[in-house]
């Protein structure tokens, strides 16, 4: 439940909100691929001095402020030279489903929302510029319109992603038959491609339509943001990024901000990692278990907070995992964990830890990881980039498909599983680890590590664009013409 604050007179509130920093909202789907980079946004904006309120569903609320150690209301917490704080919307109960979640929140959503934004003002706090990061909330562009305040939208996948949608919806290319695996297409600054490396959400085989709807109806009114931010960064993504204006229709530009993900766990800064968003409670005991391991000796495997395997393909994998004769710690969901093979977890007691969530950040950062078998979500290809680990590649749908090919093909990083069987499990891991190529795929692990991280330290670019877009929201607030963020 959202605190209530008492009243504040109206000229107390004036007299705040002309010393007060510029206030930046951000408005989140409640997941947990969504939460983790629109938080450590929230984080790197504060620390450049703004006041950053972050507000999701009331469902999630409690978890939110129990993992971030922050009661909803109030002045939040200091981050840097700002402060993070967090409200959450009421937005009733619609269950569990995501379909039916995001049919609610078009009609449950815009009021509360409404209603949170003029509270702000009247508290003192106006909001000088409302960030969202998912098409399933498309609404609340429009609602922040409607209070006249300017938005930017944050990109949650990759530009080379972005660039495949923006031609999709502006009938700018017509993709291969998913039937014929040999045939290719080119798009500017993008490699050649099948349609085996398309966002699966754009393939006639979809199955689920509604996010494709919700994700292509964002593409026609992103124009409609001030900003467009995208968790990505220059360095990694340069020939789409540097493709994309010569594009007709000219799509918006695209501000790399990323990779949003944490590394202070690498760097000895534990201040920022306090304020967490973690909607799954991590095991207290994984880090520990990594330090008794020996060096570049740990498959880590994850499959994320979404994907679900057949029970088949989990017995496969455990079988798999179990015969790589490495040390291996796999991430299984609650949701999960009955499809696991009878006595499992006690046959590998000692070489393998099975847990329900990790802190991911942490564990690939641990120098015992040597790989990731992971479905190469953005937010873990970007984790896996920053830390320099090489992955075994599992892709299962949307721009999962996109991802894997740009870790393998294109970084150099990995190796792809084709299929859950244990013996595929067990080859893809050896020739991640110590196969013919596994030095060349680590040293280009660790290239990229080295650019991830110069992207986000003082002075990188990706930093000096989170800059940028402070000081814009910063002059707007301050009723000034702004000049552009430059790339």
């Amino acid at each position: 439940m959202v605190e209530e604050a008492a009243a504040v007179p109206p000229a107390v509130a004036a007299s705040a909100a002309a010393s007060a920093p510029p206030h930046l909202l951000l408005i989140c789907f409640p997941g947990q691929g969504h939460v983790n980079p629109m938080l450590r946004l929230a984080k790197r904006v504060a620390a450049k001095g703004l006041l950053v309120t972050f507000s999701s569903l009331a469902s999630v609320g409690p978890k939110l402020a129990a993992a971030a150690g922050v009661s909803a209301g109030g002045d939040g917490v200091p981050v840097g030279r700002g402060r993070v704080r967090f409200e959450f919307l009421e937005d009733g109960d619609p269950g569990p489903d995501l379909d039916d979640l995001m049919r609610h929140l078009e009609t449950a959503g815009p009021p509360p929302f409404a209603a949170l934004l003029r509270r702000q003002a009247e508290e003192g706090r106006p909001v000088a510029c409302v960030v969202a990061n998912n098409p399933f909330m498309p609404w609340a562009s429009d609602v922040a319109a409607g209070e006249g305040i300017p938005t930017a939208v944050l990109w949650v996948q990759s530009c080379a992603v972005f660039s495949l949608y923006y031609h999709q919806v502006h009938g700018l290319v017509e993709f291969p038959h998913e039937d014929d695996p040999t045939a290719r297409f080119k798009l500017p600054g993008l490699p050649e491609m099948s349609a085996a490396d398309v966002p699966s959400f754009l393939l006639p085989s979809n199955p689920l339509k509604l996010h494709a709807d919700a994700i292509i109806r964002q593409f026609r009114t992103i124009g409609r943001a001030s900003w467009v931010l995208v968790n990505s960064f220059a360095e990694l993504e340069a020939d789409v990024v540097a493709a994309l204006p010569g594009v007709t229709p000219r799509p918006p530009e695209l501000i790399s901000v990323g990779p949003l993900v944490e590394l202070q766990q690498q760097e000895g800064q534990e201040e920022d990692d306090a304020v967490r968003g973690d909607l799954i409670k991590a095991a207290d005991d994984c880090v520990e278990w990594l330090d008794a391991q020996p060096p570049r000796s740990v498959v880590y495997a994850s499959m994320g907070s979404v994907v679900v395997l057949t029970p088949g393909e989990v017995a496969e994998m455990a079988h798999g995992l179990a015969s790589t004769g490495r040390p291996f710690l796999w991430v299984v969901r609650p949701d999960t964990q009955p499809h696991l093979p009878a006595g499992f977890v006690e046959s590998v007691s000692g070489r393998g830890a099975v847990v329900a969530w990790s802190p991911q950040e942490r564990v690939l950062a641990h120098p015992s990881t040597a790989c990731f078998l992971t479905h190469c979500g953005w937010n873990s290809t970007l984790e896996t980039v920053a830390a320099g680990v090489p992955v075994v590649a599992f892709p299962q749908w949307g721009d999962q498909c996109t991802d894997a090919r740009f870790l393998v093909e294109e970084l150099g990083m990995g190796v792809r599983l084709r299929g859950a069987r244990r013996e595929a499990v067990r080859e893809a891991v050896k020739a991640a680890v110590a196969g013919p190529r596994a030095g060349e795929m680590l040293a280009s692990a660790r290239r990229w590590s080295a650019a991830a991280r110069a992207a986000v330290a003082p002075g990188g670019s990706s930093d000096a664009h989170i800059q940028a877009f402070v000081d814009e929201v910063a002059r707007r607030a301050q009723g000034q013409r702004p000049p552009a963020v430059e790339t």
